[in-house]
């Protein structure tokens, strides 16, 4: 049966393995599983790296500072990057800003389409916008959708709703 360190057994001075419990004269120090243990030489086999432990601290030490550098560089590049990429094509929100919404626009809006006997489909054909632009207000997730002012103007007109603040 093994026993465990105590840290009162000094290295290679004679004794029992830490791992087995074998009596032999001549111990080794292995790393097992992140413990330093005395061992004898059948046992020595199962350590992670017989190696001095200081390698394996300064290796995990570059490993960490290489991947810090690393993420460091991608954030300087996105944060110097051209932020285009960030804007969807489509919508100029400079020249089509969505106005204000009232708090319940997507339920008003759903509400007015039904009543008018129209499917998300036809509505969308019949105005000329997008039909994912339509839905996207009817969810209430405009703002999220880049939805532009001219397609709220659009579904106000047609079908006599307030979802603008006025």
């Amino acid at each position: 049966m093994a026993k465990y360190s105590t840290g009162g057994a000094g290295g290679n001075a004679g004794g029992s393995c830490e791992l087995c419990g074998a009596e032999d004269d001549d111990l080794r120090t292995a790393n097992v599983a992140g413990a330093q243990l005395e061992v004898c030489a059948d046992c020595a086999q199962h350590g992670d790296d017989t190696s001095d432990s200081s390698d394996d601290d300064s290796r995990s030490d570059s490993d960490r500072k290489r991947r810090a550098a690393q993420n460091t560089a991608r954030i300087d590049d996105a944060r110097k990057g051209d932020p285009s990429h960030w804007e969807e094509e489509g919508t100029d929100y400079e020249d089509d800003q969505l106005p204000y919404l009232v708090t319940d626009y997507g339920k008003r809006l759903t509400t007015a389409r039904q009543d008018a006997g129209l499917q998300l489909e036809e509505l969308a054909d019949e105005l000329g916008i997008d039909q994912a632009d339509l839905l996207a207000v009817e969810q209430g997730r405009a703002t999220q959708a880049g939805v532009g002012g001219s397609v709220i103007s659009k579904l106000e007109d047609r079908l006599d709703v307030e979802l603008a603040e006025a």
